[in-house]
């Protein structure tokens, strides 16, 4: 698709009063909670948008219509903002690569993004450069992926080395015939031995172009079918482990270079060892309880941090805060109708993404505060199930 419309003269006036212009390459629900941390900033946002009814432009982001992978509609967001980020990693690092050239700034930079586009690339590198990592190779044939568990066991973990995302290019394939069914329906793949989980972590860190970094406590995530259901932060795990945790995550974040927001999802083995599961170049669901927790939320750093601007503060407002997805099901069920029985409880935090109704599809989210993360973790769950249950 190409470039549709750009920004309009009416633009102007807001951009003489804005301390500073951002775009989004996205418009989805991790720009339209940007969307909201840029008009506390007085920021100017501009999102590069498929379609005019994508979450942050129903957020009231200004919207360059366009494909991620259209150069031009690119060349259009760049040049009506002072730095280029990124609400999904969907885009050619090749034509950031280009808007870097014509002298524009793009943060993260395609060297960077890299990390987060190409899982096989990812493990190489971050092996290499000693960071622990599930034991892994490459893959063409299901002879390949026998001799891995010959190795390392069954059952093994393939995954896409690209495009995959909440459990979609993942399978955990209990034996050859089923690993040859992934491997028949084609792409390219990677196999990892399957590590036997006690629990799982994220790092969510802001880091400045200038290696400056701030970051939050860490946070236990919770998995169904690869996608995360719920989290809680501060984690439930002691602090030697959340201090480990926190010194891998800033040591990666200096690896790639990373500049906004870094999510480093982390696995915790039963032997408590920790390996880097994957890494995400931009705010992240796992950081979605910084909202309310935080004194500044992942979305106001990030902004802050691609600007160059000081970073805030991300020390918690309260001891837990707990958060919980809403996920489409079966029978789509209404969440404006359901709305107001949720905020009987004034804990529930609340945040719907204007998306359409589609299962499994990540509609929005709750977070509660509370002294306690089963206090905070039942009253999300029942505000969760009030919202989403036929």
């Amino acid at each position: 698709m190409s470039a549709a419309s750009g920004p309009t003269a009416a633009r102007s006036a807001l951009d003489a009063a804005a301390s500073a212009r951002v775009g989004f390459v996205g418009a989805g629900q991790l720009a339209r909670m940007t969307h909201r941390a840029a008009i506390d900033l007085g920021v100017s946002l501009s999102v590069l948008a498929t379609a005019p009814d994508e979450p942050a432009v129903l957020a009231g982001a200004t919207a360059v219509l366009g494909a991620p992978d259209d150069p031009a509609a690119l060349a259009s967001l760049a040049e009506a903002v002072d730095v280029v980020t990124l609400d999904h990693e969907l885009v050619d690092g090749g034509h950031l690569t280009a808007l870097l050239e014509a002298g524009h700034l793009v943060r993260p930079g395609p060297a960077t993004l890299r990390f987060a586009q190409d899982k096989l690339y990812a493990r190489r590198q971050l092996a290499a450069r000693g960071f622990p990592t599930p034991a892994f190779a490459e893959v063409g044939g299901v002879d390949e992926v026998e001799a891995f568990a010959a190795d390392h066991g069954w059952p093994v973990v393939l995954k896409a080395r690209s495009g995959g995302y909440d459990g979609r290019g993942v399978v955990v394939a209990p034996d050859a015939a089923e690993a040859g069914e992934v491997l028949a329906a084609g792409g390219e793949w990677l196999v990892e031995e399957h590590v036997a989980l006690a629990t799982e972590l994220a790092v969510v860190l802001a880091r400045g172009p200038d290696g400056g970094h701030v970051t939050y406590p860490v946070v236990e995530t919770v998995q169904d079918d690869g996608i995360c259901v719920e989290l809680v932060m501060p984690a439930r795990v002691d602090a030697r482990l959340a201090a480990a945790a926190e010194e891998l995550a800033v040591g990666v974040a200096g690896a790639i270079d990373a500049v906004g927001i870094l999510a480093v999802e982390l696995f915790v083995d039963t032997a408590g060892r920790l390996s880097v599961n994957e890494v995400a170049v931009r705010p992240h669901n796992s950081g979605h309880a910084t909202i309310e927790g935080s004194d500044t939320s992942q979305f106001h750093n990030h902004l802050r941090a691609v600007l160059g601007w000081p970073l805030g503060s991300t020390r918690m407002r309260v001891p837990v805060a707990a958060t919980v997805n809403l996920l489409g099901g079966e029978a789509a069920t209404s969440l404006a109708e359901r709305l107001p029985r949720a905020l009987a409880d004034d804990r529930v935090h609340p945040h719907l993404y204007g998306k359409a109704w589609r299962p499994g599809r990540k509609l929005g989210h709750v977070t509660v505060l509370a002294d306690d993360p089963d206090t905070a973790l039942a009253a999300a769950r029942r505000a969760a199930a009030t919202l989403m249950d036929p």
